[in-house]
């Protein structure tokens, strides 16, 4: 399959909606609350803090914190006067729901785009709202790299924000910093 053909049908896809996570997940807090925790599992929230973040009630945050603690996916620990949760990161199930939310998310599709014809990419950074956890619409991504693809870059931001209906930001640069964000790949390291 070309892929210009592949491409149409992951974006005939997700705009059908058979890969919205949300038709699978109805509650929207529940999904709020995965994005949160698993896009970037260095992310954890106290109920207060999450409530206010998601603009609901305190009551429909507990009621999803308890169902997704019990579960085993969300771990909880007294932090202060606070009870704060963040993913446990050693469920079995724990690398399978941060691939579905990073694939709902078009993350995935993202890095694919992006490593194809950008040139000597030598790191990809997700930075901003979605990096903790708040998906605001926009990602941020911080390409770092020598001797990259400045025409190809025009053409994908257009194209990625088609396929994946959120508005992509790119920063660039030419020379590794000690960027604070979510390493989505690193070709010193593997990733």
């Amino acid at each position: 399959m070309s892929l210009k053909a592949n491409e149409y049908l992951c974006y005939s896809l997700i705009k059908s909606g058979f890969l919205m996570l949300d038709s699978l997940i109805t509650s929207k807090t529940r999904l709020r609350l995965l994005v949160k925790f698993f896009v970037n599992d260095r992310n954890q929230s106290h109920l207060r803090g999450l409530a206010d973040e998601f603009g609901e009630s305190t009551n429909a945050i507990r009621k999803e914190l308890n169902n997704l603690t019990q579960a085993g996916i969300l771990l909880k620990h007294s932090e202060k006067n606070k009870i704060a949760y963040q993913a446990n990161t050693h469920h079995p199930f724990f690398t399978n729901i941060r691939d579905i939310i990073r694939k709902y998310l078009g993350l995935d599709m993202l890095l694919e785009q992006i490593l194809e014809k950008m040139g000597e990419v030598e790191q990809v950074l997700l930075v901003g709202d979605l990096s903790r956890g708040v998906d605001s619409g926009k990602i941020d991504v911080v390409v770092v790299g020598d001797d990259l693809n400045h025409d190809y870059i025009q053409g994908l931001t257009k194209r990625i924000e088609g396929l994946i209906d959120r508005k992509v930001i790119f920063t660039f640069r030419s020379k590794r910093n000690d960027h604070s964000g979510l390493v989505l790949f690193d070709k010193a390291v593997g990733i």
